[in-house]
């Protein structure tokens, strides 16, 4: 759809065949389209050996060069993809990051434009941009009619090391981007006027993205214990809920969260669902598979896993 952010961010032809990495998993999809389904005809899965990957934006990432490969190398391999040469890769959490930068005053000019999203990019990241590979896609004003732009980055020596990698096995990645945004895409394809909630967990907490209308409105990237995860959300919630969804003058909210999507792991998607109930006194539809339209190939399947390479394997048609 023409509102989908990815339009812009991506902007070329990408493979039906994508790979997600957490701190401990590899997962792989081949992805099939008839009509408005999503079928998922292979898929595969790895659990990584203890200490080969490290996720983290500030830090080296690939601790075994070989340990890495090898894994892969075995995983397409059992997936029958050992002769796959394209492929868009979804990131670990940590690797990269997305935050929603808002303009406080109109810039009188182009260049005065870029200096404010520079300085506010380096300011939300905490590099400088010669440091950084930086996306950006322009967004919808914001109910106070100010300009935002969702923007990505990851170090450069970070993504310098996944390349590595994927040179080694003879890939080509045309398309890397964080987890959380391939498992957004799902939400993504809306145009409904409600808000919807992703949340991705892995082993270092977790990120909430907020979509109104199919549009990301709030990105938090939470840094927790698991324990302490529930109690993170509840803080976002509020936060969204004074912030975006303010009550009215007969106390019915002007927004709320409508549909929920649960990816990643560590996170029970019952769980989250009842902090949002508690906090917001509302109960969002938890989707799942069938509400993606995206068909699995076995039951076993853990889906939460693969939302993430299944969203940016879909690019191929959007």
């Amino acid at each position: 759809m023409s509102t989908n952010p990815f339009k812009k961010l991506v902007k070329t032809q990408f493979p039906t065949v994508a790979l997600g990495l957490g701190g401990g998993t590899a997962d792989v999809v081949v992805l099939e389209r008839r009509r408005q389904t999503y079928t998922i005809q292979r898929a595969a899965s790895v659990e990584l050996p203890e200490g080969v990957l490290s996720p983290s934006f500030h830090e080296i990432n690939i601790i075994d060069q070989d340990e890495l490969s090898a894994a892969l190398l075995e995983l397409v391999t059992n997936a029958g993809l050992g002769q796959q040469k394209k492929w868009s890769v979804a990131l670990p959490e940590t690797a990269a990051r997305t935050m929603i930068i808002a303009l406080e005053t109109v810039p009188a000019s182009r260049g005065e434009l870029e200096e404010m999203l520079q300085w506010k990019t380096e300011r939300s990241f905490g590099a400088s941009l010669e440091e950084m590979q930086v996306s950006r896609q322009r967004l919808p004003l914001d109910t106070q009619g100010r300009t935002r732009y969702l923007v990505t980055g990851i170090r450069s020596t970070v993504l310098a090391e996944y390349e590595v990698i994927f040179a080694r096995l003879g890939w080509q990645a045309g398309l890397i981007l964080p987890r959380h945004l391939g498992e957004a895409w799902w939400l993504m394809k809306t145009n409904a006027a409600t808000d919807s909630l992703l949340v991705s967990g892995h082993d270092e907490g977790f990120t909430a993205l907020l979509l109104r209308g199919g549009q990301p409105l709030i990105v938090r990237s939470v840094v927790c214990d698991r324990q302490d995860q529930a109690d993170e959300l509840h803080r976002f919630l509020l936060f969204y809920h004074q912030r975006v969804a303010a009550p009215t003058e007969d106390g019915h909210s002007e927004s709320a969260i409508a549909h929920l999507l649960v990816a990643g792991s560590g996170l029970d998607q019952h769980e989250v669902s009842a902090v949002i109930t508690e906090t917001l006194s509302v109960t969002p539809r938890t989707l799942d598979a069938e509400d993606l339209r995206l068909v699995l190939p076995s039951n076993n399947l853990d889906f939460h896993r693969f939302i993430a390479p299944a969203g940016l394997a879909a690019l191929a048609w959007d």
